[in-house]
């Protein structure tokens, strides 16, 4: 089997050489054996867990623990426990199924309240207690919603906010989307797009950030960065299935 020294391993990667010794000091690749000068020596499993690593973590997915798992998957595989990091990856797979299901479906929900399709109440005026109540979140939540240009809330003469079933329609879509973990810019780039333009496709709207957006999340793409997160879990499978094979 050939053997590197943590310079051609940092060449052959396209990383610094202190990338290298990070990922060996995190346990995210074998730990090197050393020459008699102190100098690592990598060997083609090196380079093959390194790269599975680099698949793993192209695409920023947090919520709901899938960061965790995927260390996991890679952890498990740089002890070379390549079974378990397999069915670790299974599980990783179907987990990143629900949430492109969730998300999928949150922007069905806002579409049908958006449409009028679903019921609304009618001719109300709830308090923000009351409003928080009835949705069955925080006020919190409703206060940071607000803040962030969520939603725009009139007032009494008395100064208190006051809630309309219009607002009670928007809150359900913010909730549905945040349930889903799209992130608060995306959605208030989805409401201003409907706002300005009612028949604007709300995923692509939703999916799409704008150019001018000074730091985009994976969440501000969620769609897209799911359907990516996807594709690199099954890359990694593949990678894994031969790295059995190769070094069991």
């Amino acid at each position: 089997m050939e053997t590197y020294k943590t310079a051609q391993v940092a060449e052959i990667i396209g990383v610094h050489p202190n990338t290298v010794r990070m990922y060996e000091k995190l346990q995210l690749i074998p730990k090197a054996e050393r020459r008699e000068n102190g100098y690592r020596v990598f060997t083609d499993l090196h380079i093959e867990q390194f790269e599975l690593a680099r698949t793993a973590f192209k695409v920023e997915v947090l919520q709901n623990g899938l960061r965790k798992k995927v260390i996991d998957i890679i952890k498990t595989s740089a002890k070379c426990d390549f079974d378990r990091a397999i069915c670790l990856t299974e599980e990783y797979l179907r987990q990143i199924k629900t949430e492109q299901r969730n998300a999928e479906e949150a922007v069905s929900i806002a579409e049908k309240l958006l449409s009028g399709d679903m019921e609304l109440l009618h001719d109300i005026c709830l308090t923000r207690q009351e409003t928080a109540d009835y949705l069955s979140i925080s006020i919190d939540a409703l206060r940071n919603w607000e803040m962030n240009g969520l939603l725009t809330v009139k007032r009494r003469q008395n100064g208190y906010r006051v809630y309309t079933d219009e607002d009670i329609r928007k809150l359900k879509i913010i909730r549905s989307l945040r349930c889903a973990n799209y992130s608060l810019s995306a959605i208030l780039r989805m409401l201003s797009a409907i706002s300005d333009n009612p028949s604007t496709d709300i995923r692509a709207s939703i999916d799409t950030p704008h150019e001018d957006e000074d730091i985009i999340s994976v969440c501000d793409r969620l769609i897209t960065s799911l359907k990516n997160a996807e594709e690199n879990a099954r890359d990694m499978m593949k990678k894994l299935q031969k790295m059995k094979k190769r070094y069991k």
